[in-house]
């Protein structure tokens, strides 16, 4: 199993354990997950990364192609590995409340400002 099968193991156990108990076979499940994603992310990496500019330096290729296989990857593992957590109904937004986006942003900066100073 190569690293996108574990990456999606773990992530699929700990985020829905119910989805990952209905595997029958998790090994082989994830092996062909992850050899999916693997082929996936070489094929989008090589189309962004497109064809070599003519006089191209060692160093500027590297960072394409690097970049391009950063971007390929983020895509291919939101796709395919990364799912998300089951609804839980009691935690459901109630639909008469309108999505509270200004309150959730503040939250988030406020989380993200008390993460970052030093304690004491």
């Amino acid at each position: 199993m190569n690293k996108y099968g574990r990456l999606a193991k773990s992530h699929w156990a700990r985020t829905d354990p119910s989805r990952y108990a209905s595997i029958l076979d998790p090994s082989r499940f994830f092996g062909q997950l992850g050899q999916q994603a693997e082929s996936e992310i070489q094929e989008l990496s090589l189309r962004l990364a497109g064809p070599d500019p003519p006089r191209e330096e060692y160093l500027a290729k590297v960072g394409r192609l690097n970049m391009a296989r950063l971007q390929a990857e983020e895509q291919v593992l939101a796709e395919l590995i990364l799912i998300e957590a089951p609804e839980d109904p009691e935690e459901a937004p109630d639909p008469e409340e309108g999505p509270d986006l200004i309150s959730d942003v503040q939250k988030a900066i406020h989380e993200a400002g008390r993460e970052s100073d030093p304690p004491g």
